[in-house]
């Protein structure tokens, strides 16, 4: 059964069907309001919370809305709502979600040191401008469904992104600049 299906047929009051949705989209779900708020227990909490949102509002979605990208404007909706409510939010690094690391000669030790320099600087990035870069770059979402998940224009979501990426350049270049002196 595809998502189509599965979301007439929960509409036509199939509760069970649902199961589909969440099996399909926890993971990712969770890994991307991991990256969010850095807290792997608020992640889990803040999706649970994104699936029962998008359960009961099933009913009212546009078709000309895509499914994913709703649901993801529900999880940057409840992590905007964290956000608020403990004035903080953290980059979590790629490595995080179980992607693999870059093969390097460097100890442990001396990538974890980066890797917490890396996450530093990253914090130093506006949360709007944060959040379209880890959609853009880390979950492979085109600009045209991050203006739909963020409830931005495409082009505000291309600023953003671009943003991000001068402000990071900027970032990481003063660091370096400072560490030789």
């Amino acid at each position: 059964m595809d998502e189509s299906q599965i979301i007439d047929s929960v509409r036509q009051g199939n509760i069970e069907a649902f199961e589909g949705i969440v099996e399909h989209y926890q993971i990712p779900m969770v890994r991307y309001l991991y990256r969010l708020t850095g807290d792997f227990g608020a992640a889990q909490d803040l999706a649970q919370d994104t699936f029962v949102k998008a359960n009961n509002g099933l009913h009212n979605l546009n078709s000309h809305i895509s499914f994913k990208s709703w649901l993801y404007r529900i999880a940057t909706n409840n992590a905007r709502q964290y956000y608020r409510k403990k004035r903080r939010i953290s980059f979590i690094p790629i490595t995080a979600s179980g992607i693999k690391d870059i093969p390097s000669n460097e100890s442990g030790s001396e990538r974890i040191e980066q890797q917490m320099a890396i996450e530093e600087i990253l914090a130093k990035i506006p949360y709007d401008q944060r959040k379209c870069m880890v959609l853009h770059y880390i979950e492979g979402f085109k600009y045209r469904e991050i203006a739909e998940i963020v409830g931005a224009s495409e082009e505000a979501v291309r600023k953003r992104v671009a943003r991000a990426s001068c402000k990071l350049q900027e970032i990481f270049q003063h660091a370096l600049g400072e560490g030789d002196r």
